[in-house]
């Protein structure tokens, strides 16, 4: 586990993101969960929320749209998010393509484990993220809430997917 070397958009002070290897087994999880769960065909992400070596909730982010040509247009950017140069992380609500953080796979994990495993469960417990190298403010609000102690991605999350401007 290393603290991840590369600029993250978004950070709460006082917080931190770690990469782990690919072969993690709650990051290989995390991204068996993506590849089995994610709607979203720009931005496939997974995460999986862990506490005291077992995991207790997981989730993968949804597509705002799901009709194949609309998900084409948004991909070559038509994306009114962009368009507005509305900084990254922010203003989901702006743009029907973009999902909003309801969707995001780290927000619907922490729910997930919330439901299945409890509110005392989830505190101090930690998430894996497959798919993505940071976490938006949303994200990271209910993360918090919930009393998530540590993010991690994959080693070299940024240079997998980070996205070219």
């Amino acid at each position: 586990m290393m603290k991840v070397p590369w600029s993250i958009p978004y950070l709460p002070e006082g917080r931190e993101i770690f990469s782990v290897s690919a072969i993690d087994p709650f990051m290989s999880q995390a991204k068996r969960v993506r590849d089995t769960q994610s709607t979203d065909l720009n931005h496939s992400t997974g995460a999986v929320v862990v506490k005291r070596s077992e995991a207790i909730g997981s989730a993968a982010n949804q597509a705002g749209f799901t009709h194949p040509k609309l998900i084409e247009l948004h991909r070559k950017g038509w994306c009114v998010r962009k368009l507005l140069k509305i900084k990254s992380g922010t203003k989901y609500w702006l743009c029907p393509g973009c999902s909003t953080h309801h969707d995001h796979a780290e927000s619907g994990a922490v729910r997930d484990a919330l439901s299945k495993a409890g509110a005392d469960a989830v505190k101090g417990a930690d998430v894996y993220l497959y798919g993505h190298f940071w976490c938006c403010k949303p994200c990271w609000d209910s993360m918090l809430a919930a009393g998530i102690a540590n993010v991690y991605v994959v080693d070299n999350a940024f240079e997998l997917f980070g996205r070219k401007k």
